[in-house]
């Protein structure tokens, strides 16, 4: 039996040649030197932060050349995959403004020429590839159960040797093909074998773009192409799919190092350009129970799911500029040049990337999202504070509908000036800082608790609140104007009216115009840090004034 009709016996249905589909997907016309990328994820769950910096590069290239990104879904392992998975993965990407060219936008639909982009809709395409292996002698069924292979495994154990189906180890390698057709007639499982040319003691080079040039023995083991369930295995589907996708560039991570005199293997067997690849290393973090270095998890960190910034409402901005700090070593250096430049006038540099991979640091992610929130503008930080909380704090969300002027007043409190305040890192966080600027919320905690310091006597916080109601406020004063009644009140209740006045002599004075300007900031707000307490009390009014530190002088 010839190679050909063994080929026509294991894929009797495959009508096509490799031919067709170059023909199928031909060259992109695209000006020299523009990159095509991918991120090529499994469905398995939630993206991940390591993937999300991969994806930010994947992405930026393309843009810096002219050239295409396109989401391709690697779902041949379908055991792991999850429902809604690519779904999933598609809504991380929106949430973070990373656009795909072309692939897959669901379960169903995609756009672009050279798809299916999912793996699972290419079958028939690998196994045209497969066949054509097969009928050049490159190729094998393989009839070793899974206990055959253990057994192997413990006898190169035994015996010191390399792990793998290789040589002598490769049982099926040599089997005729009248054998194999006798044992595929009746029925016995099989999956496909690359016969691997390679001998390990030969040399392969290879430059990767981060890494620099790597020599790695040639590969010699007989991995698997087609599984048992007719669909491929990475090594195989990557190839081919990279192929006809016309990719050029391949970023990925580092763990697949190992893989790559494979890879160089098969673009060569089946007749391909080899893409070029930068190997990443991985993102760390410090393991909080053991002080150790450790690879950051799905499993154990919140941090690690790109949708845990979507829900605690950090912008997409802020993180997409702090993987920019882990992706080049200069990029940190460029953002303090050009403090509020878009990331994407950054020009990338493979050179420029660890190859030893980077500690993930949530605190100074969450500091770029501080510095960067607090270079919008007030209309800014209320549109986004209103597009997160219409899906995470629906009763925050209404009243800044019905309070819109109001709202981005009390957004612009100290911000139009060198220093603006840093109060949010994330719009989670607004809540929380101004819920005592609405009377709705104020209202509803029927025990507030008051932050009192300095001046914590009843009857003395009773007397100047009294006293600056009765004859200090004026609701027209300027904030010069408004800040000297409050030295007025300060002197005439026995306070200094400045505070050096008071470091002075403290003996002379029951305290300083700061410590009554805390029993007002307090008793208007129950903090005692806010931000500009006049500006606070210019949107309060006097109507609303009134009401909340009378509210403190009759409890």
């Amino acid at each position: 039996m010839t190679d050909k009709e063994l080929a026509d016996l294991i894929f009797p249905n495959v009508d096509k040649t490799p031919e067709d589909y170059e023909k199928l997907y031909p060259q992109r016309d695209l000006k020299e030197g523009a990159v095509v990328s991918r991120f090529a994820p499994s469905p398995t769950g939630f993206v991940h932060m390591g993937s999300l910096l991969t994806t930010l590069i994947e992405r930026k290239i393309p843009d810096e050349t002219n050239g295409v990104f396109y989401l391709r879904i690697e779902d041949t392992d379908q055991k792991r995959s999850v429902e809604n998975g690519i779904s999933g993965i598609v809504q991380d990407l929106k949430n973070f403004d990373i656009k795909i060219d072309e692939g897959a936008l669901s379960e169903t639909e995609s756009i672009g020429n050279y798809g299916p982009y999912i793996q699972s809709q290419r079958k028939e395409i690998y196994e045209c590839y497969a066949k054509s292996l097969i009928e050049r002698g490159l190729a094998y069924p393989c009839f070793c159960s899974a206990e055959d292979l253990d057994e192997t495994r413990k006898i190169q154990e035994l015996n010191k040797e390399r792990i793998g189906y290789y040589g002598s180890f490769a049982k099926c390698r040599d089997l005729s093909n009248e054998e194999r057709a006798e044992r595929i007639k009746r029925g016995d499982p099989y999956i496909i074998r690359l016969k691997s040319p390679g001998v390990y003691e030969n040399k392969v080079v290879f430059n990767d773009l981060v890494r620099g040039k790597i020599v790695f023995p040639e590969n010699d083991l007989d991995v698997v192409l087609i599984k048992s369930d007719g669909l491929p295995i990475y090594h195989f589907a990557h190839a081919i799919d990279d192929h006809l996708m016309r990719t050029t560039h391949v970023l990925r991570g580092e763990e697949w190092l190992s893989s790559v005199p494979v890879h160089i293997q098969l673009f060569d067997i089946l007749g391909f350009e080899l893409p070029k690849y930068a190997h990443l290393g991985l993102v760390m973090k410090v393991d909080e129970e053991t002080g150790q270095k450790r690879k950051l998890s799905k499993r154990k960190d919140k941090e690690a799911a790109v949708s845990y910034y979507h829900e605690q409402g950090i912008p997409v901005e802020a993180v997409k500029l702090y993987l920019m700090t882990i992706g080049n070593s200069n990029f940190e250096e460029w953002l303090n040049q050009n403090p509020g430049r878009d990331y994407n006038e950054f020009k990338f540099d493979f050179k420029k990337m660890s190859a030893s991979g980077s500690l993930f640091d949530l605190e100074k992610l969450i500091n770029i999202s501080r510095n960067y929130i607090s270079r919008l503008t007030a209309e800014e930080v209320y549109e986004n504070a209103l597009k997160y909380t219409e899906e995470f704090d629906k009763e925050y969300h209404d009243l800044l509908i019905k309070y819109k002027d109001y709202a981005i007043n009390m957004f612009n409190i100290e911000r139009n000036q060198k220093k603006p305040r840093k109060d949010y890192a994330k719009y989670a966080d607004i809540r929380n800082y101004t819920w005592y600027m609405f009377d709705e919320l104020f209202d509803k905690e029927p025990n507030k608790e008051y932050e009192f310091q300095g001046i914590t006597d009843k009857e003395e916080i009773k007397k100047i609140l009294s006293l600056y109601l009765e004859k200090y406020y004026h609701e027209d004063d300027d904030e010069q104007t408004w800040f000297e009644r409050l030295k007025d009140l300060s002197e005439e209740l026995g306070y200094a009216r400045e505070v050096k006045d008071y470091k002075e002599n403290p003996d002379n004075y029951k305290g300083h115009v700061g410590d009554i300007s805390m029993v007002l900031r307090v008793g208007l707000t129950t903090k005692a840090q806010t931000p500009n307490l006049y500006q606070i009390i210019k949107l309060f009014g006097k109507e609303r004034l009134e009401k909340r530190l009378n509210e403190v002088i009759n409890k």
